[in-house]
């Protein structure tokens, strides 16, 4: 069942933070939070890539997620790395992580005028 609420922005020590502890449960907003509010548009897609090879299908499926975001707010993304984690993410194993991707996908469709086909 997806849960819907407010995520709260992190600072760069509590992203810092969580990423070295690496506890599935304080990644989950982690790729959400930062995809929604760093000014780093880079610095956003480069975690979701990283977080999107995660072991935890609900890590992976928000930084999946996160691309959506990242077009949405900053129009941009660099389609060369992007676009293949997008499509592997289409075939995951996970029906959330499927999910994400679809909703990814009609993202950077729209925001970035992509043409991926889901």
């Amino acid at each position: 069942n997806m849960k819907y609420g407010l995520i709260a922005k992190m600072t760069s020590e509590e992203v810092e933070a969580k990423l070295e502890r690496d506890h599935p449960e304080e990644l989950l907003y982690v790729p959400v939070s930062v995809s929604m509010y760093w000014p780093d548009w880079r610095f956003a897609q480069e975690l979701c890539l990283k977080l999107s090879k995660h072991h935890h299908w609900n890590v992976r499926g928000n930084a999946v997620l996160g691309f959506g975001h990242i077009s949405r707010v900053h129009c941009m993304l660099e389609r060369e790395r992007v676009e293949p984690v997008l499509r592997d993410a289409l075939l995951d194993e996970s029906d959330y992580v499927r999910e994400q991707a679809y909703g990814a996908v009609d993202d950077v469709n729209h925001f970035l005028k992509w043409e991926i086909s889901a």
